[in-house]
């Protein structure tokens, strides 16, 4: 049977998510409300949204929500369960889900890195100009203003007159 989903949201008290969807049957929407067990503070919103979603009873349902999403969402009950409020767990989300230019990713260990270069790549998907784009030209070329002068650097001219 085929699931079309079309909102996914948490409940705190008692934890669980909660799925509206449409069935096969077009235009009557039902919920469906999956229990979260055994999640607490310390849990791993990543391992608990792949559980969820590959869960024999859940998996039909779960389909068109993204891993993203469910991992967003459990997120939101670990913050909820840190005490923390609705404001500050949107914040500290947006600063997991966002990218620092500044930041040394040669200081990171192997799953943060693979976190923050998943990122990127949600980013460099997410601008990348496709053939099917409306604004989609294929050879560009740009002039970029030149303010100053052009510095002559050593390492050039010097490779230059050996060959």
């Amino acid at each position: 049977m085929m699931y079309t989903a079309k909102k996914c949201g948490i409940r705190f008290q008692p934890p669980a998510i909660i799925l509206i969807y449409e069935g096969e049957i077009k235009g009557k929407s039902r919920q469906r409300i999956m229990p979260v067990r055994n999640f607490s503070k310390f849990s791993d919103c990543s391992r608990a949204a792949e559980q969820l979603k590959n869960n024999p009873r859940h998996k039909s349902y779960l389909e068109q929500v993204s891993l993203k999403q469910l991992e967003k969402l459990f997120g939101f009950l670990r913050g909820n369960l840190q005490g923390q409020s609705l404001a500050e767990t949107m914040e500290q989300i947006q600063r997991e889900r966002t990218i620092d230019p500044e930041e040394d990713l040669n200081k990171l260990d192997d799953r943060e890195l693979a976190k923050r270069k998943s990122i990127m790549d949600e980013l460099f998907e997410k601008n990348q100009k496709k053939k099917d784009d409306p604004n989609f030209v294929y050879d560009v070329e740009v002039e970029f203003p030149q303010d100053e002068q052009l510095q002559s650097c050593g390492w050039d001219t010097e490779s230059a007159d050996e060959f």
